[in-house]
C-alpha cells in the first residue's frame, strides 16, 4: 500500500529539500522520507536489494553526477523499478524538458513553486493522486 511506503526525494539543493519535508510536515504524511542528493546515490539505493522500494520518486532534473532524465531513463529500463512512479519536481518549465520527461513516462511534472503555499498545494495533489490510485500487486 502506497501510505506506508519510503518517499525518494531526490534533490541536491538543501533549501529546497527542507521545503519539501515542510510541505510533507504539514501535510501530515506518515511515510519515511528518504532524501539523497544526487542522482547515483539514488540509482544505488534503488538497485540494493535490502532497501523497501519507494511509493514514489521526486526527482529534480539538475542533479550532480548524473542528472534526472540519465536516472529515469534507467528507472524505466528496468523491470523491477519501473513501475515505480516518478515525478518531476524542478525548476525548468522548459517545454523540451516537460515533453521529454512524459515521453520518458514521467508520472507527473512540477515547476518548483516560489512560495510555500503552493508548494503545499503541488505536494497534496501529489498526495492524493497517489494515496487514492491502486498500484500493482507485486510492489
Amino acid at each position: 500500500m502506497w501510505n506506508f511506503r519510503p518517499i525518494l526525494l531526490v534533490e541536491d539543493d538543501a533549501i529546497d529539500a527542507l521545503t519539501v519535508k515542510r510541505a510533507l510536515k504539514h501535510l501530515n504524511f506518515h511515510n519515511h522520507l528518504i532524501h539523497l542528493k544526487d542522482s547515483r546515490e539514488a540509482l544505488e539505493y534503488l538497485k540494493a536489494e535490502a532497501n523497501t522500494k519507494p511509493s514514489i520518486i521526486i526527482l529534480d532534473l539538475n542533479t550532480p553526477k548524473m542528472n534526472g532524465f540519465e536516472l529515469l531513463e534507467i528507472i524505466k529500463f528496468d523491470e523491477r523499478l519501473k513501475e515505480i512512479p516518478v515525478v518531476m519536481l524542478t525548476m525548468s518549465e522548459a517545454s523540451q524538458d516537460i515533453d521529454k520527461s512524459f515521453k520518458q513516462n514521467v508520472a507527473g511534472y512540477f515547476v518548483k513553486p516560489i512560495d510555500f503555499d503552493h508548494f503545499i498545494k503541488a505536494f497534496d495533489a501529489i498526495y492524493k493522486y497517489w494515496a487514492l490510485s491502486e498500484l500493482p500487486s507485486d510492489r
